[in-house]
């Protein structure tokens, strides 16, 4: 169909209204990755606008050696990696029994479970429980904290629920009982739903702050974030790192915190065009019952 003058005025606006918005938040970001890669005569002068001024490594090797960057990053891949596997496991076992008709009193199991998505126990209590099982310290204590996302299940439920019933009853008279169904036939056709959880999931593990700062007080166990946030509020992060006067003299503070927000957001970027092409489509038949 031939769309009107008013669509394509529509459109026109529509276009030009979500592109002013993405440049607000990629012309910020750009910057950034530009500040990090330039040298610092040029970012103390602000002559660094989008892309790099003399460019140089010098501020990455900064930050990866004289910092605890490394010990962090690989504990935020590992709370990460944890955490995902750890929540996709326990939502998929809580939303495939929701997702059965048969299942006796799941109406009521639901609705407990939306209860609390509007009230929750509170900061206080979740730490006394938390330091009561002597998880203070542990990552467990991040994880089980964020085990289940009550969305996300709901999401899964429905998805499960969309699935033709006819698939099932064919697998059924083949033999197939509910542990292999869900495996075997379940599992397989919700790929869009499952790639789009474990984005969510990821993205909340990865940028786990709060619970990072309420649970674990060894140094050497924080995450990125963590560590991020503290040099991003320090006003001389070179005087806190043990490194040589001399590239101390090579990069500034700015230069350093910017690597830092660099080596934060890049990992997240770098996984979501794996998952794209399955994420608007999970989303979309999960939030909908046909």
């Amino acid at each position: 169909m031939k769309a009107t003058t008013g669509e394509k005025c529509f459109y026109a606006l529509n276009y030009m209204a979500l592109a002013a918005i993405a440049l607000t938040c990629l012309l910020p970001f750009l910057h950034i990755i530009a500040v990090s890669f330039s040298e610092r005569g040029a970012v103390e002068s602000g002559h660094v606008f989008l892309w790099p001024v003399g460019f140089q490594l010098t501020a990455y090797k900064f930050f990866f050696i004289a910092t605890p960057a490394v010990k962090a990053f690989l504990n935020s891949l590992w709370i990460t990696i944890g955490g995902v596997t750890l929540s996709m496991l326990c939502t998929v076992l809580a939303a495939y029994p929701l997702s059965r008709p048969y299942l006796y009193g799941r109406k009521y199991m639901v609705l407990a479970m939306v209860f609390t998505m509007l009230f929750s126990g509170g900061m206080i209590p979740t730490y006394l429980v938390v330091k009561s099982l002597s998880l203070i310290d542990s990552y467990w204590s991040i994880w089980l904290t964020g085990l289940i996302s009550t969305y996300n299940m709901l999401l899964m439920r429905s998805y499960f629920e969309n699935i033709p019933h006819e698939v099932e009853e064919a697998a059924q008279i083949d033999g197939c009982n509910e542990t292999t169904l869900l495996v075997r036939i379940i599992l397989p056709l919700s790929l869009p739903m499952l790639a789009t959880l474990a984005l969510f999931y990821g993205v909340s593990y990865w940028n786990a702050f709060m619970n990072v700062l309420m649970y674990i007080n060894k140094s050497d166990m924080q995450n990125l974030t963590v560590i991020v946030q503290a040099m991003l509020q320090k006003n001389d992060v070179l005087a806190a790192a043990s490194t040589d006067i001399v590239e101390q003299q090579l990069v500034m503070n700015e230069m350093i915190k910017s690597v830092g927000v660099v080596v934060m957001v890049v990992p997240m970027l770098l996984v979501y065009p794996f998952l794209q092409k399955y994420f608007v489509k999970g989303v979309m038949l999960g939030s909908v019952k046909g």
